[in-house]
């Protein structure tokens, strides 16, 4: 008992239980803090958890460096180095108190900040708000996943259109699962009070249903049912469940949305079972954008209306879908023929349920890709918000049309409201980012960037506009790079962009060689074909000769581009393909061709209502004049761009120094003053004194 009395006593004399607890108090301190502020530095969510276990590894060595060394006037000495009569332990351990006392009371202002100031759960304003999570298929066929994923779709739609009830949408959920450990945690990440839970076993037309609600705050559940049913009957299911909810959240539910509830979109299994298929394809097309699965979805959605030409929600999701595949000109696409077909069935959806949010939304997508109609597309998607006022899509669809009109207050502002409707949906996130890139909020928009690649490190979209967002910023190609993780071949070709900046041409060749040739890559997502960027790399090098092989490769598909554009493809497709066909000219020795396409192309987006589109299509004709040693014609549309109040997403002025594409007006006077209007970045002029070699003067 002695020694233990003495070695305790010489904890406390050395400050060890002082140093331990002020470790501690800082520890707890720092943990709120990067809780707080993880999601505003696009943290990932374990951030905190991998520091407290940090924070516990070091603390046995803390502990160590407290009984050993012992703070003087001199800094820390070994403690058997110090003599008795010059100690100052008590001195500091006053200071120590002082310190303890610090640490935990900005750890408890932290707490309450957190817990009373900005609640996170988003629970304390209403109790009315419910998340679906995606349910667990028990079935042995696991090819019938899409069922599954159609039975949770289909209950949160009957959800949604309870004007009362705030619904987060499938996209934020399907991160999660069923039976998620944390429910409380699950809640509080997407701004919910409750969760909905459920299981499904399909086994030939039975199936049985298993759901149920669970309020998170509590962690009780508030009412779980099992249906054992025919599969003609799984409508009344979701009625059911769906007026369940209602009643146990109390909810006072319109007569028409009590009609709703007990209204089938179709009476047919068999165009039910189509229609769920469906719409598995078309929300794995909508992930990046990928057209193969969205056009997969087409045969099961018509083969729905077939069975029942009254299936009005089949006839709205197929409307938009057909609207989309020709607003993305996808490769083999009649685009006037969809955009017709489009327009035919959204207005059926709603001549045959005008109170069909859905019908709504198609027709705003027909008003807005295929009309170019923003007044009448404002209308529609107004009309569905009125008829399911949570309805985040909605907004968001809003918000891009905004954008088109260059109304970007507005459009932020819906785009705002779409996130926080739907916090953890990384589409809507991305979206709002490069919104704010437009109006050269970079900081915020890398943020956001950020925060949609930590719910979401495979979302090829947030990972391309958080590099454009770090180009046009900083102009810093290098640290831009170092950002693109992953093999999708979008992610290829901005390797190869920040290589070009980089001057690094051969590895870019390289790099841009080794992307399969895909019409839905290149000449519809990206507006050139690969042929024609591998000569402009050539051209950068030096190698005449290789650039004039690969224009020439190039040239056959871009008049053919051209031609079918000029016969009734999209106003999309006819600025790219004359575009294209300019560098092409011009890359071949045929200037003066080459400008002639250029005045005409910019006279034709001059023309258009869409000042989103028309600062990128402007950027490119600045750079066929750059390309052309016409500084004249180059330097007024760059000035447009860069000055314009929604060109941010297109162009930053840090790239003027980096960019190979006005080497040929580097040092024109008109393009010296152009550059001498806006500071330079220190990134882009470290990228500027990179420059070793110059296009050269054809």
């Amino acid at each position: 008992m002695g020694k233990a009395k003495r070695f305790l006593g010489e904890l406390a004399r050395r400050n060890v239980w002082r140093a331990g607890l002020l470790y501690v108090g800082a520890a707890w301190a720092l943990a709120q803090g990067i809780a707080q502020l993880a999601p505003a530095l696009g943290l990932p969510e374990v951030a905190t958890r991998w520091f407290m276990v940090a924070a516990a590894i070091g603390f046995p060595f803390w502990v160590a460096f407290a009984w050993f060394y012992e703070l003087t006037p001199q800094g820390f000495r070994r403690e058997r180095k110090v003599a008795p009569d010059a100690s100052i332990t008590r001195s500091t351990g006053r200071k120590l108190d002082f310190a303890i006392i610090g640490v935990l009371a900005v750890a408890v202002v932290l707490l309450l900040t957190d817990r009373v100031v900005r609640p996170r759960d988003g629970i304390a304003a209403s109790a009315k708000s419910i998340a679906v999570l995606p349910f667990e298929n028990l079935s042995d066929d696991k090819g019938g996943e899409y069922f599954v994923v159609g039975m949770q779709d289909e209950i949160l739609t009957r959800l949604a259109n309870f004007g009362d009830l705030k619904v987060v949408s499938r996209t934020s959920t399907e991160k999660y699962r069923s039976n998620a450990e944390n429910l409380r945690k699950v809640g509080r990440e997407l701004g919910v009070a409750t969760i909905v839970e459920g299981s499904v076993q399909r086994a030939g037309d039975k199936v049985r249903i298993a759901v149920q609600l669970i309020d998170v705050r509590s962690d009780s559940h508030l009412w779980a049912q099992t249906y054992d049913r025919e599969m003609s009957d799984v409508f009344a299911v979701q009625s059911d469940v769906a007026g369940r909810i209602a009643s146990a959240l109390k909810l006072t539910l319109q007569p028409e949305e009590t009609q709703a509830l007990a209204r089938a979109p179709t009476a047919d299994p068999v165009a039910y079972d189509l229609f769920l298929r469906a719409e598995y394809l078309a929300n794995r097309g909508n992930v990046n954008l990928d057209v193969e699965p969205m056009r997969q979805s087409l045969a099961p959605y018509r083969q729905a209306i077939a069975r029942d030409p009254s299936f009005a929600l089949a006839l709205a999701r197929l409307s938009r879908m057909q609207s989309l595949l020709a607003w993305l000109d996808a490769d083999g696409i009649d685009v006037d023929a969809f955009t017709a077909e489009a327009r035919t069935n959204a207005e059926r959806a709603r001549e045959l349920n005008p109170k069909l949010a859905d019908a709504f939304i198609a027709l705003g997508f027909s008003d807005y890709w295929g009309r170019r109609d923003y007044k009448a597309a404002l209308a529609s998607f107004a009309t569905a918000q009125r008829l399911r006022p949570n309805d985040a899509g909605a907004m968001a669809a809003a918000g891009y049309v905004y954008r088109r009109q260059g109304r970007m207050a507005d459009a932020i502002g819906k785009l705002e409201e779409a996130v926080g409707h739907d916090p953890r949906n990384t589409r809507f996130l991305s979206d709002l980012a490069q919104s704010y890139m437009m109006v050269r909020r970079y900081a915020d928009a890398e943020a956001a960037f950020r925060r949609a690649l930590a719910l979401d490190p495979e979302n090829v979209q947030a990972q391309t506009y958080l590099v454009f967002s770090i180009l046009n910023h900083t102009g810093d190609a290098a640290r831009a790079l170092a950002v693109v993780h992953g093999d999708h071949p979008q992610l290829a070709l901005l390797r190869v962009m920040c290589l070009t900046y980089l001057r690094r041409y051969g590895e870019a060749i390289a790099a841009l060689e080794a992307v399969p040739d895909s019409p839905d890559l290149f000449e519809n997502y990206y507006g050139s074909p690969k042929a024609l960027q591998i000569g402009f790399l050539h051209e950068a090098m030096g190698d005449a000769g290789e650039a004039r092989r690969h224009y020439a490769l190039a040239e056959g598909n871009v008049r053919r581009a051209l031609a079918e554009a000029d016969a009734g493809g999209s106003r999309t497709m006819l600025v790219n393909a004359r575009l294209s066909l300019a560098e092409i000219e011009n890359g071949l020795g045929r200037t003066e061709e080459a400008l002639r396409l250029a005045a005409g192309t910019q006279a034709l987006v001059d023309g258009f209502d869409d000042e989103y589109s028309a600062a990128l299509w402007t950027l490119s004709n600045a750079g066929l004049y750059g390309s052309a040693a016409r500084a004249d014609l180059a330097v007024p549309l760059l000035a447009r761009v860069l000055d314009a109040p929604n060109g941010g997403l297109a162009y930053g002025p840090v790239l003027l120094r980096i960019d190979p594409t006005w080497d040929r007006i580097r040092d024109d006077p008109r393009f010296v003053a152009l550059l001498q209007k806006y500071p330079a970045a220190s990134a882009a002029e470290a990228g500027d004194r990179q420059r070793d070699t110059a296009i050269p003067t054809r």
